[in-house]
């Protein structure tokens, strides 16, 4: 195979040629710049090879081909090829332009951007036919100085006093209720059981009534109004109170109008915790049963939430940091693919919460492009930059990570062989694994503020 290439100066959009000659056939490509990173390629394919695996095809297809009148594999070939003929032309035709696209391309070193737009063209030389190929190629990605770059890196410490808060948490995980007395009115922390009817306009509504309904008063289980006046109330007691739905209540029905509800208190029950001793922790699985033991071991658990959280929260920083300074153009043909899986994902959550005709929902392009074209740059920015650096995932580090990541189940061999029993759930680890790598190496060479956030404030938001 002997071909040259010739390439313009970045600054020049006029056409270049690309000539491929193969020993047999020989297949004329041009590729010529449209806009920024729009290509169209012309190929040219010689009539017979077409036709030669048009006719090889066909005669395959004779020999196992069952058509009335015939025996399987006497059918004639002319019969096959007028039954058959335009479809298997058709196929050849798609395989054959294919193969000579992407082989042209990597001969050419074409980055390839989504799928090309394939035509043929009217107009060919005799004994050949051409098509024209319009498609993307992946930008140059320029990263700027990274030093220059500055990143807050934050950090966070588990407290005592995080600890007594989970500590609680777990207590009411494991509370038990018994019924106070008669003239005890609802407190916080209490469990009330109901029966309620709202009216709206004097008609009852759709999920308005209830009979021996349970929630915990101050927990939020209830709007705020409905639980204000179930507050201080007493088994056997009743009341009438106004409660006005918000604007944005998940009832549509009911959203922004106002119901007169009346509420009959049946039962007032007092929480118990348990106390925090040798049984609270043997009954949490603790291997080491004491008080100690169980506050070691929330706050082993904790620490490992904090580290999870701090580097999605720091590798956020990392990535806002590399988007500013890198400078590329974006192929539409990825964005558009991004937007398409975003907007089928967002119909896939419609249809899970129950909307009818979800799949046909009209979602326009312009709610998530923003975000469509931050997640390509993003892609396209920390591909040139593992590339570049030999960042990608070593065995030893996807091995490490997934072991990391059983340690907070209770049989961690079991969580580890589930990881490596499937590729796909691997790969997702890798890609994890080589974004913890880029933020390591971008916090190596950035200008880098420590700041310490508060144990709650990190907790309350995701990394």
């Amino acid at each position: 195979m002997v071909w040259g290439f010739e390439s313009p100066p970045a600054h020049q959009t006029a056409p270049y040629t690309v000539q491929i000659t193969f020993e047999r056939p020989t297949m004329a490509v041009t590729v010529e710049t449209l806009e920024k990173l729009e290509r169209k390629m012309t190929l040219t394919l010689p009539v017979n090879v077409i036709q030669s695996e048009v006719d090889s095809r066909l005669k395959r297809l004779a020999r196992t081909v069952k058509m009335d009148g015939f025996r399987p594999g006497k059918v004639p070939m002319t019969v096959v090829a007028q039954r058959y003929g335009y479809s298997v032309h058709y196929e050849v035709m798609n395989d054959k332009v294919g193969e000579a696209f992407a082989q042209a391309a990597n001969e050419a070193k074409l980055r390839v951007a989504g799928q090309p737009r394939i035509t043929e063209k009217e107009s060919a030389p005799e004994g050949e036919m051409a098509f024209d190929a319009v498609f993307e190629v992946y930008p140059e990605v320029k990263i700027g100085d990274l030093a220059a770059a500055e990143v807050d890196k934050l950090s966070a410490e588990v407290t005592d006093a995080a600890i007594d808060k989970t500590l609680d948490i777990l207590r009411k995980q494991r509370r038990s209720f018994a019924q106070r007395s008669l003239t005890d009115g609802a407190q916080d922390g209490d469990r009330v059981t109901v029966d309620f009817e709202g009216k709206i306009d004097g008609e009852t509504f759709q999920g308005g009534k209830a009979e021996d309904f349970q929630f915990l008063v101050g927990e939020g289980q209830m709007l705020k109004e409905f639980e204000a006046a179930v507050r201080g109330m007493k088994s056997g007691e009743s009341k009438t109170f106004p409660l006005a739905f918000p604007a944005d209540y998940h009832g549509q029905d009911v959203a922004g109008k106002q119901a007169d509800f009346l509420v009959t208190v049946k039962k007032v029950e007092a929480a118990h915790l348990p106390e925090v001793n040798e049984a609270l922790a043997k009954s949490l699985g603790i291997a080491d049963a004491t008080v100690d033991g169980l506050r070691a071991d929330i706050k082993k658990n904790l620490e490992r939430e904090v580290k999870f959280r701090l580097l999605g929260r720091n590798k956020q920083a990392v990535m806002d940091a590399l988007v500013a300074k890198a400078e590329l153009d974006l192929p539409k043909s990825s964005v558009q693919a991004e937007l398409d899986r975003m907007i089928e994902s967002a119909r896939a959550d419609l249809k899970q919460r129950g909307i009818k005709d979800a799949d046909k929902a009209p979602i326009p392009d312009d709610i998530f492009r923003p975000q469509a074209e931050r997640r390509v740059r993003l892609g396209l920015v920390v591909a040139e930059l593992v590339r570049s650096n030999d960042l990608q995932a070593k065995p030893e580090q996807v091995k490490a990570h997934v072991e990391e990541l059983a340690a907070s189940y209770e049989k961690p061999t079991d969580v580890i062989r589930w990881y490596f029993s499937d590729t796909r759930r691997l790969a997702e680890v890798e890609a994890i694994v080589i974004e913890n790598n880029v933020t390591d190496f971008v916090l190596a060479k950035a200008k880098v503020t420590a700041k310490d956030i508060a144990f709650d404030d990190l907790m309350g938001q995701q990394g």
